[in-house]
């Protein structure tokens, strides 16, 4: 990629919902300076263009559920600029993530050490998108745009607890709760269709196929900070500061 279009360093974070996405990406802001965040779920169709499955219900966790396009074209714009595009609002900080335990002096020491290692008028802004489908075999386009790719996993057993603790999600055009039995018949289904590419025998609770993440340049966290948010801001911070170091030095 030219330099005129390498304004920004864009940080790909995606994984099934529930897996800290969020609170993953709003923390590493509150970290590395000149860090921002983008919300694959601001991409959002209309509500009444959300495609409806068998079962009469709306999917909000498909392909079809997202624009795409427009997607693809605000990160390119972010790439050759540097910046959001200025019709670009975020509707999904309106929406609360839950309690993430992090280890706050853990943070506070990340962040002295992010400003002291990383120099923020002379780097290029950082861009994170978090997203629960930026790595899929349709989307290679998008992910072939990100700098950083970041996977996070979890079991079926936490992503369902989280999920239905949810009380619903802001919308385009209102508010989204999700009805009995959507996390297993859409949220989960979803996942292991659309990422099973990435696991020994299409096991999403499995061993990945390192090979396939290796061409793919895909980081995905180490099952040791599954569950545990500050471990898991630990291993980002590192892999995000690696690039941005790596990339000064040249």
């Amino acid at each position: 990629m030219s330099t005129s279009r390498n304004k920004a360093v864009l940080v790909g974070v995606s994984g099934v919902s529930s897996s800290g996405k969020t609170t993953l990406a709003r923390l590493l802001r509150d970290i590395i300076p000149n860090t921002f965040i983008l919300h694959e779920d601001d991409f959002y169709k209309t509500d009444q263009e959300i495609p409806v499955n068998e079962a009469g219900v709306q999917d909000w966790d498909c392909l079809g559920s997202l624009d795409l396009e427009a997607l693809e074209k605000a990160l390119d714009f972010i790439k050759t600029h540097g910046h959001l595009p200025s019709n670009l609002e975020s509707k999904e900080d309106k929406n609360a993530v839950g309690e993430s335990k992090v280890d706050r002096q853990r943070v506070a020491e990340l962040k002295e050490e992010a400003n002291k290692s990383l120099d923020a008028k002379a780097s290029v802004p950082v861009f994170i998108i978090d997203g629960f489908l930026l790595f899929s075999q349709e989307m290679q386009h998008i992910r072939e745009l990100f700098d950083v790719k970041l996977f996070l996993r979890a079991n079926h057993k936490t992503v369902k607890q989280r999920r239905e603790a949810r009380s619903g999600y802001v919308t385009l055009e209102g508010f989204w709760e999700d009805p009995p039995g959507y996390v297993d018949s859409v949220v989960w289904a979803n996942y292991v269709k659309d990422h099973a590419f990435l696991f020994e025998e299409g096991d999403v609770e499995g061993k990945l196929k390192d090979d396939v993440c290796q061409e793919l340049n895909i980081d995905t966290a180490p099952l040791a900070v599954q569950g545990n948010m500050t471990a898991c801001v630990d291993w980002a911070y590192g892999k995000i500061t690696d690039h941005l170091l790596k990339r000064t030095a040249k």
